[in-house]
């Protein structure tokens, strides 16, 4: 979790397994990359979970994309603005192509409905 006065950054939590997928995907990333896309998550919470391109860009619904690019590492973290001035960290994945994957949209929004749905583990 990362604490600002005004957000916090929070990471999705299985409410079944307990499993943190993002924050497994964080730590297979090289420190350099890691150390960038803690930055970007700062400058998130700093900015109230709101950035325009090309630093985050919707992609539907309460759905956000914050877009990390380091070296040939293209980092992105799928986001939402919850209650409480929290922003939840719904999935993360290197992107390798164009497009966001239809795979990454769908983990997105079954996971954004679990959060929805388990507010109080987001307290």
């Amino acid at each position: 979790m990362i604490y600002n006065e005004k957000y916090q950054i929070k990471f999705y939590k299985n409410s079944v397994n307990g499993r943190e997928p993002v924050l497994e995907y964080l730590k297979q990333q090289d420190p350099r990359s890691l150390q960038k896309i803690y930055k970007y998550l700062d400058y998130l919470a700093e900015h109230n979970g709101y950035l325009d391109e090309p630093y985050s860009r919707h992609l539907f619904g309460k759905i956000r994309e914050l877009r990390v690019d380091f070296t040939n590492n293209h980092h992105r973290l799928l986001y939402f603005s919850f209650l409480g001035k929290n922003i939840i960290v719904l999935s993360a994945f290197r992107k390798k192509t164009a497009k966001t994957p239809h795979k990454e949209l769908r983990i997105a929004k079954q996971r954004y409905c679990e959060v929805i749905n388990n507010p109080k583990i987001y307290e």
